[in-house]
């Protein structure tokens, strides 16, 4: 018994597993790597939500933050302030106006490529968006027919040539002799049968 004790205890003595180290130099201990992914994870992401936190923000944080949201609704409110003033005061309306027709080409140019970079990405986005929308009902189009054809022909009142249907044309009687169930020999001794 001294060997065998003597066996295990340099193979698994002083608080180690001989085994499981030599085993982890050839494959990852699952355990271990979970551990170390979790603790990657939830370092990053407690990053994140340092970064985003509005209470370590500082003022400048939040007052660009509040410039940043502005363009978009100042140009829409200042196109309606135009017409507006256009409507109440005719003469200083035209007065403005004749000040912005003295702004030189290449300064419209300029305004012109910061408003397309400004709001050409969302549009970009957009507009790709609903491109991949339209492919994608486009593709669907052919089963869509196809299921609609296989349904019509399924109607009772199809004029299709289908099986089981007759086409009455206007005689209304014939019409309602093509969908009236007829006689069945069969069924009717099966019910008699029943009965019994």
């Amino acid at each position: 018994m001294g060997i065998v004790s003597d066996i295990f205890r340099v193979v698994f003595g002083g608080g180690r597993n001989v085994v499981r180290e030599t085993a982890e130099v050839f494959r990852e201990n699952a355990e271990a790597g979970a551990q170390r992914a979790f603790d990657v994870q939830g370092h990053a992401m407690t990053q994140f939500g340092a970064e985003f936190n509005p209470r370590r923000r500082g003022w400048f944080d939040r007052f660009m933050d509040g410039l940043n949201r502005l363009p978009r609704p100042a140009l829409a409110l200042g196109t309606l302030a135009l017409f507006i003033s256009a409507m109440v005061d005719p003469l200083w309306f035209a007065s403005r106006m004749q000040g912005i027709a003295l702004v030189p080409d290449p300064l419209w140019w300029l305004l012109g490529v910061i408003v397309s970079f400004y709001f050409g990405a969302r549009h970009q986005l957009k507009a790709q968006n609903f491109q991949r929308d339209i492919a994608l009902g486009m593709a669907r189009a052919p089963q869509v027919m196809a299921n609609i054809a296989a349904l019509e022909k399924l109607r009772s009142d199809s004029h299709s040539n289908g099986p089981g249907v007759a086409k009455s044309g206007p005689d209304a009687q014939l019409g309602i002799a093509a969908v009236t169930p007829e006689y069945n020999l069969a069924l009717e001794d099966w019910k008699s049968l029943r009965a019994v």
